[in-house]
């Protein structure tokens, strides 16, 4: 594939969202929510780590450790929060966490919540990878999730939103049927691979924890007055066009007390059945949508 700046028109078209095929969401619903939950894995002592603070040398016990409260206390968290609203999740999971904390993944898969995959750990990344290499990344990552499921996973979101040049077209060798690392619009966007169409459903990066809370140090009340607003804007927009609303979190910063206190008032006004939204999971929005808006080959 082509490694020039204007790549990711090849990928896909530029289409404006004012002028794109009507549809609607099931039961002619305008606005489909759904609510991504990462379940991270990192190693301790090496490779990539998400920071809290600035790392450390080798071994980074701050950041390590904090990152691990997430699969010990903060997915338990977020877990009763779900139950409390009645929220389906989508699980975006690294598959180490199947070998280090089995545990965290069976209540989501008994709720009947989908899992999805995120890549092998989020102590690595795929850029910068030979094509065999990320092959490889990719089917041990599936394979593993396939084991424990008993069903492949239908969706991809790469650690760190990285990919090679070559990504969506591995996913698409792979059986993936929907990428979840493009942040370019409101409405699920059909990508171009060697194989043939990929669906790229929307994933957040301003209604996500890591970006917002870590990266631009958004207070916890601050964030969930996003998600209100975000949801409220789109509710409105959403009358001409109907869109995707996603809300990203992570165990190890959204499971935290404090912050967990502000998330369950915005949460729990998005998940206000009277209001007509659909609340969802990543994968019941590729479905659909590749039914009533399937692919121009």
């Amino acid at each position: 594939m082509p490694t020039d700046p204007s790549f990711h028109e090849k990928r896909y078209s530029y289409s404006p969202i004012i002028r794109r095929p009507k549809f609607s969401w099931p039961d002619g619903r305008r606005l489909a929510v759904y609510v991504a939950l990462n379940l991270e894995s990192y190693r301790f002592g090496s490779g990539m780590i998400e920071e809290l603070l600035p790392a450390s040398p080798a071994p980074d016990v701050l950041n390590y450790s904090w990152c691990d409260y997430g699969n010990r206390v903060g997915v338990w968290r977020l877990l009763l929060m779900f139950e409390e609203l009645n929220l389906p999740i989508t699980l975006l999971v690294n598959s180490a966490v199947y070998e280090e904390t089995p545990e965290v993944v069976e209540p989501f898969r008994l709720r009947g919540d989908e899992i999805s995959c995120h890549g092998r750990t989020n102590s690595e990344r795929q850029s910068g990878l030979s094509e065999d290499q990320e092959r490889l990344l990719i089917e041990e990552a599936t394979k593993t999730i396939t084991g424990h499921e008993g069903a492949a996973p239908k969706g991809w979101l790469g650690p760190w939103i990285s990919e090679t040049y070559a990504t969506p077209d591995l996913l698409k060798e792979a059986g993936y049927q929907y990428l979840l690392d493009w942040c370019c619009d409101d409405q699920p966007v059909w990508l171009r691979t060697k194989s043939g169409p990929l669906l790229s459903v929307p994933y957040p990066q301003e209604l996500n924890d890591s970006s917002s809370v870590i990266g631009r140090y958004v207070s916890g009340p601050d964030f969930a007055e996003m998600i209100i607003d975000q949801f409220e804007e789109m509710m409105m927009q959403s009358v001409d066009e109907p869109l995707v609303l996603g809300i990203a979190l992570h165990a190890h910063i959204s499971g935290q007390p404090f912050r967990l206190r502000a998330l369950r008032k915005a949460l729990a006004h998005i998940s206000d059945r009277s209001r007509g939204q659909w609340l969802t999971r990543a994968g019941s929005i590729a479905d659909h949508f590749a039914r009533v808006v399937p692919a121009i080959s």
